[in-house]
């Protein structure tokens, strides 16, 4: 099965390193232009662009904090104006506080509110128009197991990544009608940078491993070709579903 993005935009939010990178040199390897976001770290997003532009595409880099409206309205105003409209966007940018309930605090709880959760609903509502007038397009939410099983200190992020998910049902209801089709990707443990602020992330690596029935972790690579299969016509019917990559990890341990 293969899929074609040609004369496609595809705009990742953080994609200067791991899943959103991973996923935006891939769609811009089946064919797309990227729009490459980033908000501290402007080298890994360089290079991811680098990669997209080495495919023959075209990479443009807008730094934008996701978790501030105004700048969520700059980065679909900025993709609009270099190039001209918007097909594809995938919601992966993420953040958030690893402390047990007793440690958290209001002001962890809102920043990873607004990065994890509010920024998907925004930049869905204003891509929602320019994707209409193209006639129709792709949203695709990155989610996280976290939003189903209770993991160590991960409660304002799991918290974030339910609400995120009942983000996606609504958007692909209200999309429908627009041939948007919307949906989430929920991958398991990942070998990626977020794992550093876990005190325990290498052993959480060999543990999921071990438990996985797919015999290996998940890698970025896995997570793309599940968000190019859901932003392809082969995915029309798919539409408000969470689709958990995990080789099994979840079901194994239910």
């Amino acid at each position: 099965m293969s899929y074609n993005f040609s004369n496609k935009v595809a705009l990742v939010t953080g994609s200067g390193r791991g899943i959103g990178a991973t996923t935006a040199i891939y769609l811009a390897s089946l064919g797309a232009d990227v729009v490459i976001n980033f908000f501290r770290n402007r080298a890994p997003a360089e290079e991811t662009a680098h990669a997209v532009e080495a495919l023959g595409r075209k990479a443009h880099l807008v730094k934008a904090d996701v978790g501030n409206p105004d700048d969520v309205a700059r980065l679909i105003d900025e993709t609009t104006r270099v190039f001209g409209g918007l097909d594809i966007l995938v919601n992966n940018a993420a953040s958030g506080y690893i402390r047990p309930v007793l440690e958290q605090k209001v002001k962890g709880w809102d920043w990873t509110m607004n990065i994890n959760a509010r920024a998907a609903l925004f930049l869905s509502q204003q891509a929602a128009p320019i994707m209409n007038a193209r006639g129709g397009g792709s949203i695709v939410n990155v989610s996280s197991l976290g939003s189903v099983r209770t993991l160590p200190n991960y409660v304002v992020i799991g918290a974030s990544k339910a609400a995120l998910e009942t983000v996606t049902k609504y958007c692909a209801v209200e999309f429908s009608p627009m041939n948007i089709v919307v949906n989430a990707v929920s991958p398991g443990v990942i070998e990626t940078d977020a794992l550093d602020h876990f005190e325990n992330g290498r052993q959480m690596l060999d543990e999921s491993r071990k438990r996985t029935p797919a015999g290996r972790n998940v890698t970025a690579e896995d997570v793309a070709h599940a968000i190019a299969f859901l932003c392809s016509p082969h995915a029309s019917m798919i539409r408000g579903q969470t689709i958990v990559i995990d080789g099994g990890w979840l079901v194994a341990t239910l």
